[in-house]
């Protein structure tokens, strides 16, 4: 008893030989603000530039980012010297155009690009919806649309469509059952958004793991669809649609439980997941992230997101090809540092290639 009682009279003693005395400056850490945080690298440790991908990319996710033909011929030299071969260009209602100015304005460069148009929900009656399919068609036939996306679902419905917004219209909605059904008929693979980040459903405090980043994008679930109930109605699409392909885009923002992405590969073959915008989503555990990749190799599509900037295509293949750990890309808000998955070549060759080309050209 003697001893315990000395004891905490030491660690008392100590801790008040530590503490700052109310005329010390406080330490300049304690006004370094999270947000702020922008730390230099002192390992050294390999930092590996790649300038070109391993191999042949087509990227399945991007969006009409061009002013002008200008900047298109510009986009195409970057693809040139990074190496991409074509690009998805995405149709949504916060780009600005119309599926037919974006299809002109990219017409000659399309042997370098592939276009994917929207769902019409101007009028949710059934001849509205027969009407929507009509013009699906026709984007299908004569104006060469490769497929639908991105569809945008964060909780409120379809917030991406065009020429309206599908507001309180969900992936599972039997409104549009028959356009989804237009999809098979037509092979036409449906590539939608579902969702956010986890952590963007946290609540904004001192556990969230994803904090910085979530505040900015944080999702308000109120009167809305939350996460779960999101991945169950674009669960319920897929299941109920097995002759329509689905590309979830951004891992199905479901980087942080690939136990549970890989579940619903193992039960659905009619499901994809691409890459796009979510790097420092899946780099910082990259162990369990290459396990993924290397295991469902063959359901995983490269995509960006993120304009055309040659330096951008270089930091995901740093991510995706090498072996370099603890680096940071602070473009994105994220506070952790990034590890690379150091991809076997065949691996690399149907992410980067080969599983866009199996269903843009077999599933025809």
């Amino acid at each position: 008893m003697k001893k315990s009682f000395l004891l905490l009279v030491s660690v008392a003693l100590l801790a008040a030989c530590n503490a700052p005395k109310n005329n010390e400056a406080a330490s300049p850490v304690d006004n370094i603000l999270l947000k702020d945080f922008n730390p230099t690298v002192v390992n050294n440790i390999p930092a590996t530039r790649v300038e070109r991908a391993k191999f042949d990319i087509i990227d399945m996710h991007s969006h009409d980012y061009c002013a002008n033909a200008e900047e298109i011929a510009q986009w195409c030299k970057n693809m040139d010297e990074v190496g991409v071969l074509h690009t998805a260009i995405m149709h949504c209602s916060w780009i600005g155009r119309p599926f037919e100015e974006v299809v002109e304005l990219y017409g000659p460069y399309k042997d370098r690009f592939r276009f994917w148009c929207c769902f019409d929900y101007s009028d949710m009656s059934p001849e509205g919806i027969a009407k929507a399919c009509e013009l699906l068609e026709r984007y299908h036939n004569e104006l060469g649309a490769t497929g639908v996306g991105e569809l945008g679902d964060k909780g409120e419905g379809d917030t991406y469509a065009r020429p309206v917004e599908g507001k309180d219209i969900h992936i599972d909605d039997p409104r549009i059952q028959p356009l989804i059904a237009k999809c098979a008929e037509l092979k036409m693979p449906i590539s939608i958004h579902i969702a956010e980040p986890y952590w963007m459903y946290l609540p904004m405090d001192e556990t969230n793991d994803g904090l910085v980043n979530a505040v900015n994008w944080h999702v308000d679930t109120t009167n809305c669809y939350g996460y779960n109930k999101l991945m169950e109605s674009f669960e319920n699409a897929v299941h109920e649609n097995p002759k329509t392909i689905f590309i979830a885009c951004h891992y199905l923002n479901m980087s942080h439980d690939w136990p549970r992405l890989g579940a619903l590969l193992d039960k659905y073959p009619n499901m994809y997941v691409d890459i796009s915008a979510r790097v420092a989503e899946s780099a910082h555990t990259p162990r369990a992230t290459r396990e993924f990749l290397i295991k469902y190799q063959d359901r995983v599509l490269f995509g960006t997101d993120n304009g055309f900037d040659p330096e951008m295509y270089r930091a995901i293949f740093r991510v995706l090809e090498t072996n370099d750990e603890h680096f940071y890309n602070m473009e994105y808000g994220y506070h952790w540092a990034l590890s690379a998955f150091n991809l076997p070549d065949e691996v690399l060759k149907k992410i980067y290639h080969d599983n866009a080309e199996r269903i843009l050209t077999e599933y025809r």
